[in-house]
């Protein structure tokens, strides 16, 4: 399954992958870069997320937004972009037939973008809407919450957003700047996924993105903190519903245990048959969801449950997630019961792999960030290898009671209550 790929590199040292995918008429050009929130200054915080919103915004070819969006319809051809902490992602969806098509506006508009400035007040007010649409949801706002939480006030634990008062401060030189720094091809990936001819996708990575300046892979600050006691973090709010966030640091995408974690992670909280869905929602009828999730860096990662609960019973909420998490500890977790949450994991990966949208993902965010290709099989083999003493070994080498992370937004005013809580 999708195990088939091509890879090869540019003379200017940008990698290129491309994945043949049967039985679909589309293909998705993606271009991932190294640029993401952890590369930037806190007083520029948000530069990487505001300039993913103007490479669409014109380019001396094809001078206006407009231009861009109706030559991208004109196709009924699907374009977007992505920032998170560690990348930043750009990509169209297209027929195959119109597969350069899709090649020329990527490299054009990463190449060739004006950012001009009323662009960027146009879209400096969007943004702060943006961002106080997070503040004002706190289903979404409780993320940023528990990374200033984990990470504290480093680029890992700031808001990939920025704030708006950072967001206030940029200007059309930061662009230009953080552009010539960052957006470098040795710092990026290209993949073709869907149903091409791969001849055709060398030459026209060959023809559109061969003359982008080589430069060199920017470095970050590693994030380097420690944790000897439970942390927590209350932002008060009046709201119906209390939202939280609970977990652990644990280790980096190159972990060998990474594995584990992600089938103890499906175990917990990876659907609605998961511990913390029946003893949360089911039996207790305490939330609306409620689930696990994993996050990992180049140098660290974390799990962590969140959940959208009952104002008065989140004592409660949080007393049977970390019985939850103490149960798989001590090894608690069956033969029949570890099966079910490989096969969900092996299920879900599969589903999501019948996008050439994500196909182009999976392989560009392992060659990038990883710096090598895993295939979805390779993965699943991976997966089929994890005992029940690999669950217990990575949850007691995760779950330390010493390194409890708790984030809450709701009416409440005493963090001391919540901190005496997971002590």
């Amino acid at each position: 399954m999708l195990s088939d790929y091509t890879n090869f590199t540019l003379p200017n040292k940008l990698r290129v992958v491309s994945v043949p995918m049967e039985g679909i008429s589309s293909a998705t050009v993606l271009v991932l870069v190294g640029a993401g929130s952890r590369y930037e200054d806190k007083e520029k915080a948000g530069l990487s997320h505001f300039l993913e919103h103007m490479i669409f915004k014109g380019t001396q070819k094809r001078p206006s937004a407009f231009e861009i969006s109706s030559l991208v319809d004109s196709v009924g051809a699907e374009n977007n972009a992505f920032t998170s902490k560690d990348h930043t992602g750009y990509y169209i969806k297209i027929q195959n037939r119109h597969l350069e098509l899709a090649f020329d506006i990527l490299s054009d508009t990463l190449k060739n973008s004006l950012y001009l400035e009323e662009e960027i007040n146009r879209e400096r007010g969007t943004i702060i809407e943006e961002i106080n649409l997070y503040e004002d949801t706190p289903l979404y706002k409780i993320d940023d919450v528990f990374y200033d939480v984990m990470f504290g006030d480093t680029p890992l634990g700031w808001s990939i957003a920025g704030s708006k008062e950072t967001v206030s401060n940029i200007k059309r030189e930061d662009f230009l700047s953080y552009t010539k720094r960052m957006y470098q091809a040795k710092d990026m990936v290209l993949v073709i996924a869907g149903n091409f001819k791969e001849e055709e996708a060398k030459k026209l990575s060959e023809k559109y993105f061969s003359s982008i300046v080589e430069g060199e892979k920017e470095k970050f600050e590693k994030f380097e903190g420690s944790q000897e006691k439970p942390r927590v973090k209350v932002l008060n709010k009046k709201t119906d519903q209390a939202h939280l966030y609970l977990g652990y640091p644990a280790f980096s995408f190159h972990d060998p245990d990474k594995t584990a974690l992600n089938v103890a992670s499906a175990i917990l909280g990876g659907g609605m048959s998961s511990r913390f869905f029946i003893q949360v929602r089911e039996r207790r009828g305490l939330a609306y969801y409620v689930r696990s999730s994993t996050d990992y860096f180049e140098e660290t990662g974390l799990i962590a449950a969140s959940a959208g609960v009952n104002l008065h019973k989140i004592n409660e909420v949080v007393k049977v997630l970390l019985e939850e998490f103490g149960k798989v500890k001590k090894g608690d977790v069956s033969e029949d019961e570890l099966k079910k949450a490989k096969e969900f994991l092996k299920g879900r990966l599969a589903l999501r792999l019948e996008n050439s949208r994500s196909v182009a993902g999976w392989y560009a965010e392992k060659l990038l960030l990883e710096r090598e290709i895993e295939t979805p099989d390779q993965v699943f083999e991976k997966i089929e290898k994890i005992t029940t003493s690999d669950i217990e070994r990575v949850a007691n080498r995760v779950f330390d009671e010493n390194k409890i992370n708790l984030a809450v937004i709701g009416p409440y005013e005493d963090e001391k209550r919540f901190l005496e809580l997971i002590s």
